[in-house]
């Protein structure tokens, strides 16, 4: 029975998904890119799984609250900011799907692909920041599943716009999120593409 390991960083954002003859498996990473690429490094080794989902929220500034997007690349927006030389902070979906034909195929046609920008700060105001939308946590997992070469997938409900929201706004937005991520994933019945 091949295993998808899902992952969220807190608990408001969980939602149950579950598909017949599938191992799923949950975990609550936590927040940050410290908390993320440990619980899911240690996971990684008990569960041995044959796929990552990532579920979870993100901010925006050039698109709209309740888009939920799929992450084709990510950046990690801190070590971006810093520029040292020889350190690479991006990752490429084709580095974590390539195995995935059915994903891959549906992914052609999903027209809500995006960049995440990856970083340890709540970001509440407009600056240089690449990308299509922010997070805490999925470019370290892409990080982890690159290095352990298992497909990696993030999926990320838009909760509040950059510049004008607050992190009061975006724990407010939670209950929406979970309630449309669920009814999103039964539409589009991800699960079953995620391991040809």
């Amino acid at each position: 029975m091949k295993t998808i390991l899902i992952t969220y960083a807190v608990k408001e954002e969980f939602i149950p998904l579950s598909l017949n003859s599938f191992n799923v498996i949950s975990i609550c990473t936590g927040v940050g890119k410290t908390n993320s690429t440990f619980r899911l490094t240690q996971k990684i080794i008990e569960e041995k799984p044959d796929f990552v989902l990532n579920i979870g929220t993100a901010g925006t500034v050039s698109h709209s609250l309740g888009d939920i997007f799929v992450a084709t690349h990510f950046i990690d927006r801190d070590y971006e900011m810093i520029k040292l030389p020889g350190i690479n902070f991006k990752i490429e979906d084709n580095q974590l799907t390539k195995d995935s034909s059915k994903l891959n195929k549906w992914l052609s046609t999903y027209h809500k692909l995006g960049i995440c920008s990856t970083g340890d700060t709540f970001v509440t105001q407009v600056s240089s920041i690449s990308g299509d939308f922010v997070d805490m946590e999925a470019y370290a997992q892409a990080f982890v599943c690159r290095e352990l070469n298992i497909p990696f997938l993030s999926v990320k409900y838009i909760t509040d716009i950059i510049g004008q929201n607050s992190v009061e706004h975006w724990e407010n937005k939670l209950a929406d999120a979970r309630i449309a991520l669920s009814k999103w994933f039964e539409e589009h019945n991800l699960l079953a593409l995620l391991t040809d």
